[in-house]
């Protein structure tokens, strides 16, 4: 016979405050473990990384199901259990590899999304690979779901039998802000998991109840969820291992052992010890990322035999690069390049390349606060250290839209992502630094007779093409175009030249050393540039997608999450209520999906604005939910305004953002910044909560409307994948037309005066 433990002090049987307190912790631990899945399953199964919105969805989908069940008892351990299974399966080294890998590698077959570090297949096996790997993707997701199930019974019975709903959802609101809080602090500390997993446990023991021998049990699974943090936290064999707020960060000595992980699971990374490329490797979840190059004159020409040319596969012998590296390039391309911009300085490549050519003040923008550490650290030229070089831990294209300095030379160093921007949507963090608008701003940095060069690595086409066409419009000309291959100077990839052009072209001229060079990487360019690819906007910034078309994969997790859907249905009983919804639910849903949209849009537009930082994202998400408290508050003294006229300012104020660029506020300083696109994207989040709270304190059910609302906000995040078809800024039609939707289904039943009830 299973061992019941009561749940933890509820209002129907405790003073009321009680049962707020109770609401209130689990509410600030239901959000800082969807943070932390959110966070580490994606770092350790890398496609997670660039999909973190189907871990949010996955969890919502929990929680949500978790409501329709709030009248089955509640257990610490039915959290813990799956929680634990899933800290095993990505703590252990062996297990955590297989799958990172082999789900990665398996969806990436898909084909449409880039995903770093992986290879396709040809023929016929794409599709079995894919389903194996979608198999064991929606094994993950199955115990993801699992842990949030316990979660939002425990929530939706807190709710429900509370006299003051209002009351309790604010209670609610305020611990989901609290959680958001307690996580933004761990990233900023850069904890590990063992961190996290410390800080969870901590704040379970408060929901340690029942017989001894329960918590017991539960006591004993807190400690090994902690104790499986410790091992999540190592890389066996690598030198170090660090946890920045945006992906976990392994460095590797090259002169040392060849750590303990078979190197062929380190997708992307080249072996530096065979091809003789860097001092250290550094690898962003689990795959290569940047070499820490010394490329000194000292140290080039006593090592001729790493340096000196050798012949390629075909047998022919590449000319001397010699002083011209791609960290030396762009400063060549300049007569005086006395002051230089690097974006996606990196470890120091870039700026050390910028001071061996004379430069007399550069600025290195990046936005990983880690690397910069490690660089400064590490790098054997210690750019970092020279007075003329100045570091600035932020977003580039947040860098643009701040600075008021010029420069003879704007460098792009090889800035790519492994990793979105936020779990709120589905743009990576590199995505809008490469736009129109981005490019128009960089360009109104350079001085007259400036040159840029946009290094990156576009191995495919319509990459390369799109950037190459982008460039093209900001800049009234095609820029000079070549491929700098990968060996002892660095990494390869594509470089495009933009601003003074005769002048650059004349200092290649000016040397045969380097004219011979680009005559080469001109050669070795691997596709033509047609100039036919869509250039990315700020309103579709998908860099890596070759076409508007919503990609496979997304219809495949889909399909996952069906699935999912309907496997727990057969555990949680409460689920199959969904076939008997009525109006009530569906306005409850559609509230939710309008809200998730909005909040998807508030992120964009932010991550435009302000940059798009994980502090950005973290205040614009913590504004979201103060405004809901603000709507609380208010939901009392606007009760004898009428309902119409609440969904009419809030599907009027929806329709006036999609008219209005908020990118027009860009020039202003940071705070007075911050505060207009703040309060203007704050509009529709108050009216939305003015109509949900009048809905809610109304609804004969808590717990059946907040599942409801739940499973809204999984019909939005899946709508936002709409957003690669149509853009951005459309979303905000379709949140009016969700949210004009809702008034028509609002309950008939439901009185004006519904807020007094708080």
């Amino acid at each position: 016979m299973t061992e019941a433990a009561p749940s933890p002090p509820a209002p129907a049987t405790t003073p009321h405050a009680a049962g707020l307190w109770a609401l209130f912790v689990v509410s600030v631990l239901g959000l800082f473990v969807e943070l932390l899945l959110i966070r580490w399953v994606g770092t350790e199964i890398r496609i997670f990384a660039y999909l973190q919105n189907t871990v949010l969805v996955v969890c919502v989908l929990g929680l949500g199901m978790g409501c329709w069940d709030a009248r089955t008892p509640f257990r610490l351990r039915d959290v813990l259990v799956p929680l634990l299974l899933v800290t095993a399966l990505l703590a252990v080294p062996t297990t955590r590899f297989f799958l990172g890998h082999t789900i990665t590698e398996m969806l990436a077959q898909t084909g449409t999304l880039e995903f770093w570090g992986t290879e396709e297949s040809s023929g016929p096996e794409r599709a079995a690979l894919a389903a194996v790997g979608l198999t064991l993707a929606t094994g993950v997701m199955y115990l993801l779901w699992a842990v949030f199930v316990p979660v939002g019974r425990l929530l939706g019975r807190l709710l429900d039998e509370h006299p003051r709903p209002l009351v309790a959802y604010s209670v609610n609101v305020a611990g989901s802000l609290a959680g958001i809080l307690l996580f933004v602090a761990c990233s900023a500390l850069s904890l590990p998991p063992v961190g996290w997993f410390a800080v969870f446990a901590a704040g379970a023991l408060f929901l340690l109840h029942g017989t001894a021998r329960a918590r017991l049990i539960d006591g004993a699974l807190l400690a090994a969820l902690v104790g499986l943090g410790v091992l999540a936290g190592t890389e066996p064999g690598w030198n170090e291992t660090h946890w920045s707020p945006y992906q976990k960060l392994s460095v590797w000595s090259v002169d040392g052992p060849r750590p303990r992980t078979a190197w062929a699971k380190v997708r992307g990374a080249r072996a530096p010890g065979e091809q003789g490329n860097g001092s250290y490797l550094i690898t962003v979840n689990n795959v290569g990322y940047q070499s820490i190059i010394d490329l000194s004159p000292a140290v080039v020409a006593a090592d001729p035999e790493k340096f000196n040319p050798k012949p390629d596969a075909s047998g022919r012998v590449r000319a001397d690069q010699h002083g011209f590296s791609r960290y030396d390039v762009p400063l060549k391309l300049h007569p005086s390049p006395k002051s230089v911009l690097l974006v996606g300085a990196g470890s120091g490549n870039d700026a050390a390349g910028a001071l061996r050519n004379g430069a007399e003040s550069v600025t290195a923008v990046e936005i990983d606060p880690v690397i910069i550490e490690i660089g400064r650290r590490l790098h054997p030229e210690k750019p970092y250290s020279d007075p003329r070089v100045r570091v600035v831990n932020d977003d580039a294209r947040s860098f643009f839209a701040t600075t008021d300095q010029k420069f003879d030379v704007i460098g792009f160093g090889l800035l790519d992502s492994h990793t979105s921007g936020s779990a709120m949507v589905n743009t990576r963090l590199d995505h809008y630094v490469y736009t129109r608008e981005s490019l128009q701003q960089a360009k109104s940095l350079l001085k007259p007779g400036g040159v840029m060069v946009l290094s990156f690595d576009a191995y495919k086409q319509h990459i390369g093409d799109r950037m190459n066409t982008a460039l093209t419009e900001v800049f009234g000309e095609a820029p000079i175009v070549f491929h700098i291959p990968y060996n002892a100077f660095g990494w390869e990839g594509v470089s495009f030249v933009c601003g003074d052009l005769p002048a650059a072209r004349a200092q290649v001229a000016a040397d045969p050393k380097f004219a011979a060079l680009v005559a080469e990487w001109t050669r070795d360019m691997p596709y033509t540039l047609p100039g036919t690819t869509e250039v990315p906007t700020d309103d579709w910034p998908y860099l890596y997608l070759e076409r508007r078309q919503i990609p496979p994969l997304y219809g495949l997790l889909a399909v996952a999450l069906v699935a999912l859907f309907a496997v727990g249905s057969q555990r949680v009983a409460g689920a199959r209520s969904v076939a008997r919804w009525g109006r009530p639910e569906a306005h409850f849903a559609l509230l939710g999906a309008g809200f998730m949209l909005l909040e998807v849009q508030n992120v964009s537009k932010a991550a435009v604005v302000l940059g798009n930082t994980w502090a950005v994202s973290a205040v614009i998400i913590s504004g979201v939910m103060v405004m809901i408290l603000l709507a609380n508050a208010l939901a009392g003294v606007t009760r004898r305004v009428p309902a119409a006229a609440v969904y009419a300012a809030l599907v009027a104020t929806c329709l006036g953002l999609y008219f209005v660029d908020l990118a027009r506020f860009a020039f202003l300083p940071y705070p007075a910044k911050a505060a207009a696109v703040g309060l203007l994207t704050s509009l529709p989040m108050l009216f939305s909560g003015l109509a949900f709270a009048r809905s809610f304190a109304a609804a004969p059910r808590k717990d059946a409307a907040l599942g409801a609302n739940l499973f809204g906000a999984l019909l939005g995040a899946l709508l936002q994948s709409l957003t690669f078809v149509i853009g951005v800024k459309a979303l905000l039609l379709v949140v009016a037309a969700l949210y004009l939707l809702a008034a028509l289904t609002r309950p008939r039943a439901a009185p004006a005066t519904e807020p007094a009830a708080a």
